[in-house]
Formats: C-alpha cells, structure tokens, sequence
C-alpha cells in the first residue's frame, strides 16, 4: 500500500494522573480533530470475556511488595489525596492513516479500536505484573529487552503466527 497505510504510536509517561491537555503539543488544528480517550484500569466494563483474566484485574489485585491495589471505582481520586505514593499517566497518540475509497473510516475505527483494547489490557496486566518488576534494576531490563529480542527472532525465523488477533465484535 506505500504511502496509503500509516500507523504511529508515539507515548509519554507523565507523573500525574492524566490531567495535562494536549501532552505531544500538537498544534491547533490537529488537536481540534483528536480524540481523548480516557483508559481506567479498574474499570472490567471495556474488556472483553475473551480478554478477561481473573489474576490480572486490578480491581482484585493485590501487590505483595508495594502494598498496591485492589483499585476500586475511585481509585484515581484516593491517589490524588495521597502525596507519598508515585504515580504514572501513559498519554498515548495514535495516528492512522489507511487511503483506500470506500475502506478509509472503517479501517481507521477498527485500528483505533484495537489499539484502545491492546492498551486497555496491556496496562491492567503491567499493574498485575508489578511484583514481578518493581525492583528490577536498568541493568535487568536492558538484559532481558536482549533476552527477548534473540527469542523473538527465532520465534520469527521457525514459529508461528502467535499473538492479540482482532476482537470477533
């Protein structure tokens, strides 16, 4: 397709809970055409019966280690009251782009939708996770990004297709 397909995703990790406005400071009349969709990780309502894991809900999730969770429906106003505990929003920019007469909007959504649900599930898992890399340090991540690249090569070179496959909505 060229230049007829395009996707990027582009993030910053801010220490707030999600209150900043236009975070990637687009200019103006790029913003006026974005969409903000807000994310809740405690919120189940947006994922699906396929997607839902009982040991990765946040709303029954207990952190062993840091004492965090289970996140009940106001959770993000509890955490706005307390000054001793760190906090983390992931502003997310999606841009889609798919030229093709008569597909354009419907390809757009459905990316749109897809990646909304990838990220619902990604970040309700990383706070499930949390005992798992709460102390690692830069040196460990840095080994096991290596780790996981030589696996994902050989996975690409003899394996199959594996990974999120498109809601069935």
């Amino acid at each position: 397709m060229k230049d007829s397909f395009f996707i990027k995703i582009e993030t910053w990790h801010k220490p707030d809970l999600g209150t900043q406005e236009n975070v990637h400071k687009l200019d103006n009349s790029t913003w006026e055409n974005v969409t903000v969709v807000p994310i809740d990780i405690a919120d189940r309502s947006p994922v699906s019966t396929a997607d839902y894991k009982p040991d990765e809900d946040p709303a029954k999730f207990k952190s062993v280690k840091t004492g965090r969770g289970p996140l009940g429906p106001t959770w993000k106003k509890e955490l706005a009251n307390k000054t001793d505990c760190p906090r983390m929003c992931a502003y997310k920019l999606v841009t889609v782009k798919f030229k093709w007469w008569g597909l354009q909007t419907k390809v757009e959504n459905f990316i749109h939708e897809q990646e909304k649900r990838i990220f619902t599930n990604f970040h309700r898992q990383l706070f499930c996770w949390i005992d798992k890399w709460v102390d690692l340090t830069m040196d460990d991540i840095r080994r096991m990004e290596a780790e996981t690249q030589r696996e994902l090569d050989e996975i690409r070179k003899k394996g199959s297709v594996r990974g999120t496959k498109a809601a069935d909505e």
